[in-house]
């Protein structure tokens, strides 16, 4: 899976920051948890990681220049929730429809 630049520096940024990506790791269980469904788990937290690199363009030095130089129009982070995703979450087994169980395939 390929990264973008921005999905780039907020996944490195959260491997070197030990309390963001404890943060991030609850964040996507319970959103997961609720959603019920990966797909939607994405869709959920997608703009919320475009939101927490605008906070973080911000505050954090590599961050403030990239969004200086690169600008601020919004960038797609579904990679990155995807990556995150399969990290962080385990795969839920896959529900077998009764049908198939009863008639043995």
């Amino acid at each position: 899976m390929s990264l973008n630049r921005c999905e780039q520096r907020v996944f490195d940024y959260l491997q070197r920051h030990q309390d963001e990506r404890h943060h991030w790791q609850g964040k996507f269980q319970r959103i997961a948890r609720e959603a019920g469904d990966e797909r939607v788990a994405v869709d959920i937290v997608e703009p919320q990681l475009w939101d927490y690199y605008l906070e973080r363009g911000s505050v954090v030095k590599s961050f403030r220049e990239a969004v200086a130089i690169e600008g601020a129009a919004r960038t797609s982070m579904k990679n990155l929730a995807e990556l995150l995703m399969r990290l962080w979450i385990q795969p839920q087994p896959r529900k077998k429809s009764s049908d198939a169980t009863r008639d043995g395939g």
